[in-house]
């Protein structure tokens, strides 16, 4: 056991350079996916982000500690072995700078025999007093596109604003995507750290999703805050919540602690038992997904490296500018690409003469449907009221256009009693 403890340490994959640009260290990826005991399984990514100093690297070492113990029910029996792993000493200075992995891919294998392996990953802290705005953005977008399981980590409660740079977040890594097919991101655990509002829910998985529930609710705000809650709702399969203790005084107040649970409070260690089974039980993980297909750990090294190259490359306008983007832009881009599409294939299929009105009507539906169906999976900001708008003068440019086809085939009808 000791030698396989000591195998593991938190590597720096994609780092912000002091100009403002990012790097990926691919030798460092390669190494840690491309391994011949997991290159070829079925790969769960648990990434953990959020604020500045919000102890998403104390919790993580609670599940390298359960995965090392493989899954079992008594992982948490040792109580006073300190608390291994990625460094999360408290204090005013950052520990993570962009997004670390574990070195150590974990093997676990489900209640149908599956093995799968399992990524553990920890990001920068968003919005520190060192980190710009734009390089927080990167690293969570990043972070929210890889992930199978993103667990958003907020401290005491949940504030408009916390509400607002996952939406700014999910945003940006919408943007990086190429082309969307179903819901953009899988599953986002919403956890509340030192929460004490027990009047109002209490510890755990069911007070923490009712409280989800009541924050993401949208039927007594305004409308701009109702189309914020719903985008979020859109970009994600799952969301659900999950309300934390405080770790204890001697936790927050004592230079040497190690991270011994004899040190925490009993309300603390009682959930911790309960949250990390929660997320990497073999019963319970959740395999990434692309597109609706299971990927493994070499095909997660491929995609690590294209998404983060949308980032790396400087193509995409810069997430402050972002931040006040209204969506316009994309949504005109995608109705422009949409209408060329199906000009395009009209004029394929209108090439070689007079059509009989019915084969003309089918071939528009056909194309009208390829129009809507591009336009429907291309990327755009703005939520789905503005994504309806633009949808709606679509198929009346389109309408406009299939007029214009059914004049030039009368046309070609005439020239042809002429002849």
């Amino acid at each position: 056991m000791a030698d396989r403890e000591s195998s593991g340490e938190p590597v720096a994959i994609f780092s912000a350079k002091d100009n403002g640009s990012f790097h990926l260290d691919s030798k460092a990826l390669e190494r840690i996916l491309l391994a011949d005991h997991v290159r070829d399984k079925p790969v769960v990514v648990v990434s953990m982000a959020g604020a500045f100093r919000k102890g998403k690297s104390f919790l993580l070492n609670f599940f390298i500690r359960y995965l090392r113990n493989q899954c079992r029910s008594d992982w948490l029996k040792e109580s006073d072995a300190p608390l291994d792993g990625i460094s999360w000493r408290g204090g005013s200075e950052r520990d993570a700078t962009g997004i670390l992995v574990w070195s150590e891919v974990f093997l676990v294998t489900t209640p149908q025999g599956e093995e799968l392996a399992v990524l553990l990953m920890d990001t920068q802290g968003s919005y520190d007093n060192v980190s710009t705005i734009d390089e927080c953005t990167t690293t969570f977008a990043l972070s929210t596109m890889l992930s199978s399981v993103l667990i958003y980590t907020l401290s005491e409660n949940i504030q408009q604003n916390d509400i607002q740079h996952l939406q700014l977040f999910c945003d940006y890594a919408y943007l990086a995507q190429k082309e969307v097919h179903g819901t953009p991101f899988q599953n986002l655990l919403i956890l509340v750290r030192d929460w004490c509002c027990l009047r109002e829910a209490g510890y755990g998985k069911q007070g923490g999703c009712m409280m989800v529930h009541r924050w993401l609710e949208t039927s007594r705000d305004q409308d701009w805050l109702k189309g914020l809650r719903r985008d979020i709702h859109d970009c994600f399969d799952d969301i659900s919540g999950f309300l934390m203790p405080h770790p204890g005084l001697k936790v927050a107040t004592e230079p040497e602690f190690e991270g011994r649970l004899s040190k925490m409070d009993a309300a603390f260690k009682e959930q911790l038992e309960k949250l990390v089974p929660l997320i990497l039980e073999p019963g319970h993980v959740a395999p990434k997904r692309v597109n609706g297909r299971e990927i493994t750990c070499e095909q997660l090294k491929t995609l690590f490296e294209v998404s983060s190259g949308e980032f790396c490359r400087g193509t995409l306008p810069s997430p402050t500018s972002l931040r006040q983007a209204t969506g316009v832009e994309t949504n005109l881009a995608a109705t422009k690409n949409a209408l060329e599409h199906y000009e395009l294939l009209m004029d394929e299929h209108c090439s070689d003469g007079y059509l009989s009105p019915d084969l003309l009507i089918t071939a528009h539906e056909k194309q009208r449907a390829a129009a809507l169906n591009l336009f429907d999976r291309m990327v755009k900001l703005g939520g789905r009221d503005l994504a309806g708008h633009y949808r709606r003068n679509l198929l009346q440019e389109i309408q406009i256009m299939y007029k214009r086809y059914v004049r030039r085939n009368l046309n070609k009808k005439s020239d042809c009693t002429l002849m």
